[in-house]
């Protein structure tokens, strides 16, 4: 069968230019779900033509069940600590999630699923690999189809359209917002059901231009802790530890998650909350920016970078832009604020820099979706 080119295109941009693979690199590649493999193979190939070393390794949530469905906390940090040496040992990392059963971790207990992150994905994911070349991606296969109420082909077509974006291109135009993010003290942010301020002050903002996820496109930063008041409404639906969440709204007093619901899985949701104490505070606010991701999908990665949205996360903060707060959780929560998702503003030191999804200030014009594509 004839290969699809733009899988051989998408695997050499991240072994090239997301992860930058040099000669006698060794570069962690890992697959989820046997839909995945034409992309697995594709990176193990670039990779090896780079000059790298691949260590390549086959993973799904079925088996990351089954293991924590029999396994105690011991077996479970063994299972880390072994993870975390061969994480140590490679110089980067390429993640390729074609999930076949997305939902496959939600026949387990919330508890087991709080270990798993805290003993497994702090330990490796956030203590080691983030500080790491690195690079996430999906896979278009037909669960995410399904989830996205798309044909194959047709979400083939869009995913391949929003990964092979021109990153260095959209990286260039992110970069007056950058610097603007930068220079702002207090953000405001008014939509439905939304009244939020903070202050980002001295926090870095980083671009999103490819480097880290496929795909990408967003500009991040975090609240000062302590912060945030008000509350938020997020309109985009969520699926996290293998369960789906709806309508989540917060409240924030000094910094701190006081009130929060889901109008789904509402008892997960407060379990997920009282995960630690990091849990009660956000780790990252972005605006997301990516003109050819246009709805949601039930796919964090693709939804933060919704053209036109905005998101912030419960939990760790990234190195990068840090605020102080640790978490075994790094959740993002976004908000639709095009006019068809009832709107609206965000202000940062009392100017209208975006009104109903659309940068206002001239020189952030070039981040509306008809000047990226």
């Amino acid at each position: 069968m004839k290969r699809d080119e733009r899988i051989v295109r998408l695997a050499e941009n991240v072994v090239n230019y997301s992860i930058g693979v040099q000669k006698g690199e060794r570069i962690y590649v890992e697959c989820f779900g046997n839909s995945a493999q034409p992309l697995f193979e594709e990176v193990i190939a670039a990779v090896a033509r780079a000059g790298g070393v691949p260590f390549y390794y086959r993973n799904d949530n079925a088996f990351i069940r089954d293991f924590l469905r029999n396994a105690d906390e011991a077996q479970i940090k063994a299972y880390a600590e072994m993870h975390k040496g061969l994480m140590e040992s490679c110089d980067g990392y390429v993640g390729i999630r074609g999930f076949d059963d997305i939902f496959a971790l939600s026949e387990l207990p919330a508890e087991k699923n709080a270990l798993w992150a805290k003993c497994f994905w702090e330990t490796v994911h956030t203590r080691v690999r983030l500080n790491k070349r690195w690079c996430v991606m999906r896979y278009p296969n037909v669960t995410m189809a399904a989830m996205s109420k798309m044909s194959l082909k047709d979400f083939e077509d869009f995913y391949f359209e929003a990964c092979l974006l021109d990153y260095r291109k959209l990286g260039a135009a992110m970069t007056n917002l950058q610097k603007l993010m930068e220079k702002t003290d207090r953000v405001k942010i008014i939509a439905p059901d939304t009244h939020l301020e903070f202050s980002i002050k001295g926090i870095p903002a980083v671009k999103s231009d490819g480097k880290y996820n496929i795909p990408d496109g967003e500009v991040y930063t975090a609240p000062v802790k302590d912060s945030i008041s008000g509350y938020v409404q997020f309109n985009t639906d969520s699926a996290y530890h293998g369960s789906v969440f709806s309508r989540i709204r917060l409240e924030f007093e000094k910094g701190r998650i006081v009130r929060a619901s889901s109008q789904v899985n509402d008892e997960l949701f407060q379990k997920i909350l009282d995960t630690d104490e990091g849990s009660r505070y956000m780790g990252e606010f972005a605006l997301g920016v990516n003109p050819y991701i246009t709805h949601p999908i039930l796919d964090i990665l693709f939804d933060e970078k919704i053209g036109g949205s905005f998101h912030m996360a419960i939990g760790n903060a990234y190195e990068h832009a840090f605020n102080g707060n640790r978490s075994a959780n790094h959740w993002d929560l976004i908000q639709m604020q095009d006019a068809e998702h009832g709107g609206g503003e965000i202000w940062f030191d009392d100017v209208l820099v975006r009104k109903d999804g659309r940068f206002v200030l001239p020189e952030l014009e070039v981040l509306n979706p008809e000047n990226l594509k």
